[in-house]
């Protein structure tokens, strides 16, 4: 790999305002990638892997360099160290001047017997994954440092995941179908979004977890199903392919920019039985709501921890206090929103968390109060980082 002190000088300034100004790491990498115009689609791969690989194991990083970076100078010693561990030959620049790579490598060897640093991350979430996941902790949180693999969920309304293979290698893009019915895999990620066959909808990019949720729903054609927090909505487009756009999606979220986007995606998906709604503060909508839906889904705010792979930053801009106010959240909305599910209906209670105080903790107290006295549970899964994907929670419930 040859360096460039420009693509350096741009990373570590991004890498600035991740850290110090608490900025979105996945904002901050699209700002990068579209501040140059001159720069290639090698040198764009470039300043994506590098700030987010000097995200996901900044501790690793700063812990060899024996202190949280605190000026220019330090972060191109952090990515210094970082290429040495990645095995590249660093060019004699100043800026390196003092990186030993046996020193390195030595330090690296004595720190990873330490987990939180090994995986890279804080020490109260280290203390916390611990304490709810026991065992399984390691594993979990190692695997969330593998780069989250690129799939693709095939739109059942224009297309087959064997068409979606066939277009795709048209383009010289390699693809394999999964065990999942509309997934499709690239062994080697590239940009799709500006393919013709995705601005017609022939397909989302969707996380293989992610794709599970719909179907454990259970949704039929000509149910009424409501989406409570649907965000941008992808899952509320692979509801409208599994009903067969048929029937009735309403979507609801608090931000009005997501639900734009999301009625922007379902006319290019074909789907034409979603509507948006946007909750307002005075609840009027989520009453407006009770007891008609056949189908309720609350994929709700969470902490996130299930999709590191893909969102590094959040292990560094996740609080103790966050976490809290987070789970709070989430059974209010499953003390209000439960109602909109009718008699003899069903909700999904989901998040892309792998904590159990988020998943089946939650369930638990929410059937143990008044308003979950007339669900039942009928079956639950927790999807865990170390099976290869995002981390995920669902739960089907049924109001009797």
């Amino acid at each position: 790999m040859r360096l460039y002190r420009n693509l350096v000088a741009a990373s570590i300034k991004a890498l600035n305002k991740i850290f110090t100004e608490n900025q979105l790491a996945d904002r901050v990498v699209q700002t990068t990638l579209r501040s140059n115009k001159k720069w290639g689609s090698k040198d764009r791969r470039f300043l994506a892997a590098t700030i987010y690989d000097a995200v996901r194991w900044y501790r690793l990083h700063y812990e060899i360099l024996g202190h949280e970076p605190e000026s220019t100078e330090d972060w191109w010693k952090a990515l210094g160290i970082m290429w040495t561990l990645q095995g590249e030959e660093l060019p004699a620049w100043e800026h390196f001047e003092g990186l030993n790579t046996e020193e390195i490598l030595a330090k690296k060897e004595t720190l990873s017997t330490v987990l939180k640093i090994k995986a890279s991350i804080p020490d109260w979430l280290d203390d916390l994954g611990r304490k709810e996941l026991g065992e399984k902790w390691a594993a979990c949180i190692e695997a969330s440092n593998e780069p989250a693999e690129l799939v693709l969920r095939a739109n059942s309304l224009k297309t087959t995941t064997e068409e979606l293979i066939i277009n795709l290698d048209k383009k010289g893009v390699v693809a394999a179908e999964m065990d999942l019915p509309s997934a499709v895999i690239l062994p080697v990620r590239k940009k799709l979004t500006n393919f013709a066959s995705y601005e017609r909808g022939y397909f989302e990019i969707q996380d293989a977890s992610s794709q599970q949720v719909a179907p454990f729903l259970g949704v039929k054609r000509g149910m009424t199903v409501v989406d409570a927090c649907a965000g941008a909505g992808g899952k509320s487009l692979h509801i409208g392919a599994l009903m067969e756009n048929e029937g009735e999606i309403i979507s609801l979220d608090v931000d009005d920019d997501k639900l734009n986007e999301l009625y922007r995606r379902a006319k290019r998906a074909a789907i034409s039985i979603l509507k948006t709604k946007t909750i307002t503060d005075d609840s009027s909508v989520i009453e407006d709501l009770y007891d008609r839906a056949d189908r309720l889904l609350l994929d709700a705010p969470c902490s996130g921890l299930g999709t590191l792979k893909r969102s590094p930053h959040i292990k560094w801009r996740l609080t103790p206090e966050f976490l809290e106010k987070i789970k709070a959240t989430q059974q209010e909305i499953l003390q209000h929103y439960s109602p909109i599910c009718k008699k003899g209906g069903q909700l999904v209670y989901a998040t892309c968390s792998i904590l159990p105080s988020e998943n089946q903790e939650q369930v638990k107290t929410f059937l143990a109060s008044a308003a979950g006295s007339d669900f039942r549970l009928i079956k639950d899964k927790q999807i865990l980082p170390d099976e290869g994907f995002d981390g995920f929670y669902m739960a089907l419930l049924e109001r009797v």
